[in-house]
């Protein structure tokens, strides 16, 4: 086992106060900062998926006009007519 002396013992301590010192600058105010960004994340992602809703009743209402059109342009049997053409 590893004998210290008092001088080298001093200067484990300071290595360790001057890690915390570090430490707690690097990480000031970090738990505003990451939850801000939470947050603002979350209204982004709320907005998005607003949008993409918004726009699938769109897409569905077209898909719905497309299908009906077609369904007009078709005799019974299912042939165009190429009169109507």
């Amino acid at each position: 086992m590893l004998q210290f002396t008092s001088d080298q013992w001093i200067i484990v301590m300071l290595v360790f106060v001057l890690g915390l010192l570090v430490g707690g600058f690097l990480f000031t105010g970090g738990g505003r900062k990451w939850k801000q960004r939470y947050n603002s994340e979350a209204e982004r992602r709320a907005e998005l998926e607003r949008i993409h809703a918004e726009r699938e009743t769109e897409w569905r209402e077209r898909d719905s006009l497309r299908a009906a059109a077609l369904k007009g342009d078709r005799n019974r049997d299912g042939v165009v007519d190429e009169r109507d053409a």
